[in-house]
């Protein structure tokens, strides 16, 4: 490949990279749902297990679709799934500010809006990555998911002031139309490299280690994919109990009204630790990363169990986004690291159904110990013992994938 060659396609995978990132990011709009959800609660009397359920349907949609549609973004490519994905959460949001309804809420957001984030996850991430050496795995993940974390710095003060100028069923309108016109435009830049592509215009080292593909079938054979599951489920499910009651958590815990601003903090941080995740991933290793992150989020949430000043919430809430946000980017190249890329999406679509397993026991466990208790406490404990449990799975894998 020439430098003239290698520049151009350089700059191809750059533009991937920028266009899932951005998609992401407009996709990211359920990072501020507590808003919604409190909204739903306090001005339309829905009960929190009500306004829960279409955010944990959202969780089990999200990656079953990432499993049916993962094997179709393999064969067809990242475009044409990004754009139905596109559609079904456009047209989710819409619908669901047509139909203001618990019922009607739960297929239009947890179904139609969760099915289309899933399909574009696992459109987004797999070309992004092709494009670049298999060491910048860690990093090129966390560049594409950080965009994610980052839209609840756009979602929760547009949610704040549009549910309060304009109430819910407007608010999921405008939401609505915003997605579907930006994420059509840039789901059609999504594509994988051309065939014999060689990363970032220069060969591979002789001396690093190549995974190689793996079929779904033989990779369902190996202990690593359902440690990695079981993980990535109980993991997650601390972060997102936490995600989704934040602003409840803090008007019970600490009488502050103004828990839109935990949710940017989280925000922000769990963008950070989608970028800061990956490039630590690359360097020390995935499982050791995961390690560090299992057990720093466990002593976190006894901080948060006991959280009652302003700046303590604050902080806690900076570790939980960190943590949760990390997670995005080191499971993925986890995956990348022994599965391969070829089939990349399928393979990762099923390792993330053990966040649909986070999503039923973060949200619904916080939800239902709130109705029962009028407190959060005993829930922040269950997160504690899940993470425990995650770290000591850490310990079962007795070597660490390297680039050496």
């Amino acid at each position: 490949m020439t430098t003239k060659e290698g520049t151009k396609k350089i700059n191809k995978g750059k533009q991937v990279v920028i266009a899932a990132t951005l998609i992401n990011f407009m996709t990211g709009m359920m990072y501020a749902w507590s808003i919604i959800s409190k909204a739903l609660v306090e001005n339309h009397g829905w009960s929190s297990k009500e306004a829960s359920l279409p955010y944990t349907v959202f969780t089990v949609a999200f990656p079953l679709a990432m499993i049916v549609f993962g094997k179709f973004q393999d064969a067809k490519g990242p475009r044409i799934a990004g754009l139905l994905g596109s559609v079904l959460v456009g047209f989710g949001f819409i619908l669901s500010g047509i139909m203001l309804n618990p019922l009607i809420m739960i297929l239009t957001i947890g179904v139609m809006a969760g099915a289309g984030v899933g399909i574009i996850t696992i459109s987004t991430i797999p070309p992004a990555i092709k494009w670049f050496h298999p060491s910048k795995k860690g990093k090129i993940t966390g560049i594409v998911v950080a965009g994610v974390g980052l839209s609840a710095l756009f979602y929760s003060p547009l949610g704040t002031i549009l549910v309060s100028s304009v109430g819910v069923a407007k608010t999921l309108l405008y939401i609505g139309v915003l997605v579907l016109s930006t994420t059509l435009f840039l789901a059609w830049r999504l594509e994988n490299p051309p065939e014999g592509y060689d990363f970032d215009g220069f060969k591979s080292k002789d001396d690093y280690v190549f995974s190689r593909d793996v079929k779904w079938r033989e990779m369902l054979r190996t202990s690593e994919f359902y440690k990695l599951w079981i993980m990535l489920g109980l993991s997650s499910s601390a972060g997102l109990m936490v995600v989704s009651h934040i602003s409840s958590i803090a008007s019970i815990q600490s009488g502050w009204q103004a828990g839109f601003v935990l949710v940017m903090i989280i925000s922000v941080f769990n963008s950070a630790g989608r970028i800061i995740g990956g490039i630590v991933s690359d360097r020390i290793g995935r499982i050791n990363t995961m390690r560090v992150l299992f057990s720093l989020q466990a002593a976190n949430m006894i901080l948060f169990r006991n959280a009652n000043a302003i700046p303590v919430m604050i902080v806690a809430a900076a570790i939980v986004g960190l943590c949760y946000g990390a997670g995005f980017s080191v499971f993925p190249a986890t995956v990348g690291d022994y599965y391969g890329t070829k089939y990349f999406g399928f393979n990762y679509g099923l390792l993330f159904s053990g966040w649909g397993l986070g999503g039923i026991i973060g949200p619904m466990t916080g939800a239902a110990i709130y109705d029962a208790t009028g407190a959060y406490g005993p829930a922040f404990l269950v997160s504690f013992a899940l993470l425990v449990i995650s770290f000591l799975i850490t310990l079962t894998f007795r070597k660490e994938l390297t680039n050496e």
